[in-house]
């Protein structure tokens, strides 16, 4: 998760998800344990926690989210020099929680923006700070 400036995503040239103001790009990852409660919470800690400009979060300032599904987050590189992506859900279970995390954030009130699931993605962004948090639940 990063705090930036502006953010978008770009797939076979066309933008197809973007922010505009000071807000959060989410890159997120599943894997194998993850579930639609997992997907809540994560939506919940995201929505309050305290990073943006005055230790404010987005529910305070009504702070756009852009979505990013990565994979790669889950890459495994300890062993030769190929990463393995075992760790990463599959897309069947994947895409579902995904859209259960941009659904949860809607429903907490979030304007939130999303790149599309699958596809070769450029994602560019303006970093605030910058501020690149690692979470987890």
């Amino acid at each position: 998760m990063q705090r930036v400036s502006q953010a978008s995503v770009d797939v076979a040239g066309e933008v197809v998800g973007a922010i505009d103001r000071p807000g959060l790009l989410v890159l997120l990852g599943v894997t194998h344990d993850d579930t639609a409660a997992t997907a809540d919470a994560l939506a919940e800690k995201v929505w309050n926690l305290r990073i943006l400009h005055g230790e404010r979060s987005c529910a305070q300032d009504a702070a756009p989210i852009l979505v990013v599904s990565q994979f790669t987050l889950y890459a495994d590189t300890r062993k030769g020099r190929r990463p393995s992506w075992n760790a990463a859900a599959p897309g069947p279970v994947s895409e579902p929680l995904v859209d259960a995390f941009v659904a949860a954030l809607r429903g907490r009130g979030a304007e939130v923006a999303t790149g599309r699931f699958g596809a070769m993605m450029q994602v560019s962004l303006v970093n605030d700070g910058p501020v690149t948090i690692l979470l987890e639940l």
